[in-house]
């Protein structure tokens, strides 16, 4: 038995499968969000789902049947069913709580314990932090599990609910009106089949939308490096735009007519000016501390409050809670708007997208070459240096002992913020260097009116460190 203690990252409790991820751990973890959930309710209910991943079924099985083992009634997905989904779900169903059995976009060999607030978005920090001290100590019996065909377990078909849900609230008539055909890259998980049931198998083309727990080989998340496939594919298919959701289908990542990739800064920029211009709405704008500058210039043009958070979409969603948000998101590819959920959603936000261009009659290419000649041209280069936890140690220690770089890619650093790791500003730009917080690696960024200066920075930065 793994006796480590479970602690929750970022974005939920991951462990590799078979090591720290085992039923026992994740009975340890179900046993304390019941002991939570009764804490707040004298009757807790809970939805309950999961992702493609290896026994991702068998795992959302034990998780629900220690919750009913402790009097909690349960709501299971009868499914894999996309992260999204299930943040609907426990606010549509009046749910106590929601767990999801997923590591998002980690790679194939993980997976993690996701939990869901009833307002339809991630428990807030003071919530997992609630569930975290109540998880018992590996020396502790097994909670008790109810029986397989326990009245407390109900199984529901929530991807139809959510899809009714979608149909009311995305313009799917324009969108097929407008004739658009896309490719859609579920990366093997959650999502697959969504956009398809949506807009009709006639205009959309699945790519990796079958079960493959190993995802291909390929960590499923929507970032560039990941995707190289689905440029080919959609100018090779005259699409007029490709989508790509990771592992559970909360983060997307965009390809253009002509298969350049639009990541989700740019798509940020986009929604919030489709928002803005053409649905004529206001509010404030939220984004993590690695999330584009371009959104405080068009905060600034648009006359719009603009807030900055640490990274993990949790610190966004309490914003959306206590403010009047209009986009908020991270470069990651989690985006929530207006009007949905305090959540993201990776297929929400690509059909508003296609929604946009449906209503404005425009290219993706067109929109985002336009949104570069009004705000300035921002380009992004991100680098996960997997390193060892003794040199990644050696590399913060340099950051925090010398107030971090003191030049970098020629240019000097004019100040460094330390909101999430270090963020080093130059006169055009600026380089953050931070641990990730849901595995073992060391995340550096930048943004630079070039790729290449974007590449440079992050390339001096990791040399500097010794990585």
């Amino acid at each position: 038995m793994h006796s480590s203690p479970i602690r929750f990252g970022t974005d939920g409790w991951r462990a590799v499968i078979g090591e720290g991820y085992t039923f026992d751990n994740v009975a340890r973890v179900a046993l304390a969000t019941a002991r939570w959930l009764h804490a707040r309710s004298p009757a807790p209910r809970a939805v309950v789902g999961y992702d493609t991943r290896f026994e991702g079924a068998a795992f959302a099985r034990h998780a629900a049947r220690v919750l009913a083992g402790q009097g909690v009634e349960v709501i299971l997905a009868h499914e894999f069913t996309a992260t999204p989904a299930i943040s609907w779900a426990t606010r549509a169903y009046d749910c106590t709580a929601g767990v999801v059995l997923t590591a998002s976009h980690n790679p194939p060999a993980w997976n993690g314990f996701k939990l869901k607030a009833p307002f339809g978005g991630p428990a807030l920090p003071a919530q997992v932090a609630e569930v975290e001290a109540l998880i018992p100590g590996a020396d502790v019996l097994p909670a008790a599990l109810a029986p397989e065909d326990s009245p407390l377990v109900r199984v529901h078909d929530i991807k139809a609910d959510y899809l009714a849900m979608m149909r009311r609230t995305i313009d799917v008539g324009s969108i097929r009106a407008a004739g658009l055909r896309v490719v859609h890259d579920a990366m093997y998980g959650a999502g697959q089949g969504l956009i398809a049931e949506l807009l009709g198998h006639d205009r959309v083309i699945p790519v990796r939308g079958t079960l493959n727990p190993g995802f291909g080989g390929v960590p499923p998340e929507p970032i560039e490096r990941n995707l190289a496939e689905l440029p080919g594919i959609v100018t090779r298919e005259a699409c007029d735009a490709g989508i790509a959701n990771d592992g559970d289908a909360d983060r997307i990542g965009m390809v253009d007519e002509r298969g350049r990739f639009v990541d989700s800064h740019r798509l940020l920029a986009l929604l919030l000016q489709y928002l803005v211009e053409e649905r004529g709405l206001s509010g404030e704008v939220v984004k993590t501390f690695s999330t584009t500058d371009m959104l405080d210039r068009m905060a600034a043009e648009f006359g719009l409050g603009l807030h900055v958070t640490p990274i993990g979409f949790k610190y966004v969603c309490e914003l959306f809670l206590d403010r009047d948000i209009l986009v908020g998101g991270e470069e990651s590819g989690g985006i929530a708007v207006k009007g949905h959920l305090p959540e993201r959603d990776g297929v929400y936000i690509g059909l508003l997208v296609l929604e946009m261009l449906a209503r404005r009659g425009r290219t993706l290419s067109s929109l985002v070459d336009e949104l570069f000649e009004r705000f300035g041209r921002h380009a992004y280069w991100r680098d996960d240096v997997h390193t060892t936890d003794d040199r990644m140690a050696v590399a913060l220690d340099v950051l925090r002992n010398r107030g971090g770089l003191r030049t970098v890619a020629g240019e000097s650093v004019d100040r460094v913020e330390t909101l999430d790791g270090f963020k080093h500003r130059t006169a055009s730009g600026w380089v953050l260097v931070r641990p990730s917080g849901t595995e073992p690696v060391l995340r550096i960024y930048a943004e630079a009116p070039t790729d290449e200066a974007a590449r440079a920075l992050v390339e001096d930065a990791t040399r500097q460190l010794g990585l």
